[in-house]
């Protein structure tokens, strides 16, 4: 068996929950290969020399990524089609994708390798523009959402939207999130979006701060495609792909559908969506007592 591990952060806690993780898979004769830059920073504190690696490939059996959602967001642009499948140890915060915490590493491990896990496929949106980008054509999909919003400037900008090349409406506004049911519990969330199960057939229209009050989120059913034309004051606008961001021109084209593959979540026997969702949404009620 070949594991690869993920993390952006060297600091105490996923450094603490890594040495946990490699004693638990070095126990059990494991092959540990850690990404690259983690692992330059982290190598000087750990007794053992590991392989690394900057791109993956089919051979691994699973993914372990070390840090909060956004490591997860991070790690699906080195996971991509492999169908690799992906768990989260969470040394952040709030944690809708990484769940294991620290305590529970060695439980976790053993109940993947026994086999004692199911797989939550998730679906991604992939974009297209009609102006060359770079940074879009490098890595063009997104688990969480998709977002246009506006750059160098305070006025808000329109977002001129179809559905399936059928005119919807103009959103005026400070941008628009088009979220899956993954990211419906992160930025469509906190801009007055939906709480989508994850294994919902669906899209989410969120639009963020929108000056018309008519304008509300809108589920749709993720086989629409998404056409959108940004105009405004500036000359260009930002694109969002989870965390990564890119800047085009007003009035590019852009296309937005349901990718042609699934990101590969590993979700232990006893979790549930709804029990992550109750523990997650009352996190701050939870530590006030």
């Amino acid at each position: 068996m070949k594991v690869a591990i993920f993390s952006q952060f060297q600091k105490k806690k996923p450094l603490a929950s890594l040495e946990v993780l490699l004693d638990v898979l070095n126990n059990n004769n494991i092959e540990v290969n850690i990404e690259d830059a983690f692992y330059k920073g982290v190598s000087s504190k750990l007794n053992t020399v590991y392989q690394t690696f900057t791109a993956l490939d089919s051979s691994y059996d699973f993914l372990v990524s070390i840090g909060g959602d956004g490591t997860i967001l991070r790690a699906i642009t080195l996971v991509r089609d492999l169908n690799i499948p992906i768990v989260g140890v969470n040394t952040g915060r709030l944690g809708f994708l990484a769940t294991i915490q620290y305590d529970q590493i060695e439980d976790a491990i053993h109940a993947i390798l026994n086999k004692k896990y199911a797989i939550s496929e998730r679906s991604l949106l992939t974009i297209e523009s009609s102006e060359e980008n770079s940074e879009i054509n490098s890595c063009n999909f997104a688990l969480n959402e998709i977002a246009v919003s506006r750059k160098n400037t305070t006025s808000m900008i329109t977002v001129e939207t179809e559905l399936n090349g059928e005119y919807l409406t103009s959103y005026w506004s400070d941008g628009l999130i088009i979220s899956t049911p993954t990211g419906s519990t992160g930025y469509s969330l906190s801009c007055g979006g939906p709480v989508i199960t994850p294994d919902a057939a669906s899209l989410v229209l969120t639009p963020i701060a929108p000056h018309n009050l008519s304008a509300r989120p809108l589920v749709i059913d993720d086989t629409t495609v998404i056409t959108l034309k940004v105009n405004g004051r500036e000359k260009k606008h930002l694109v969002s792909l989870d965390s990564r961001i890119a800047t085009l021109s007003n009035k590019t084209t852009i296309t937005i559908k349901k990718a042609p593959f699934t990101i590969k979540m590993i979700v232990l026997n006893n979790e549930t969506f709804p029990d992550t969702l109750r523990k997650k949404l009352l996190w701050g009620e939870d530590n006030r007592n």
